[in-house]
């Protein structure tokens, strides 16, 4: 169970672990939000979710382009 537990932390896009760094609660807590309104809204949160890991993903890259030694 705890090899299937990281294999799917390691491909996601991690937006649970980084909204549980930030507001100090625990990722289990999100990721048990995401799935119960998940199926209470039929599937809105994953629309949410995925825009979140957008704007992370989006950030990283915006990171990166100013930290370069070039710039």
């Amino acid at each position: 169970m705890k090899k299937i537990q990281q294999y799917f932390e390691s491909q996601a896009f991690g937006v649970c672990t980084k909204l549980g760094e930030k507001l100090r609660i625990p990722t289990s807590s999100i990721r048990i939000f995401f799935i119960y309104s998940s199926f209470l809204t039929v599937g809105s949160p994953i629309i949410l979710y995925l825009s979140l890991a957008f704007v992370m993903n989006f950030r990283k890259h915006l990171r990166r382009k100013h930290n370069s030694i070039w710039y």
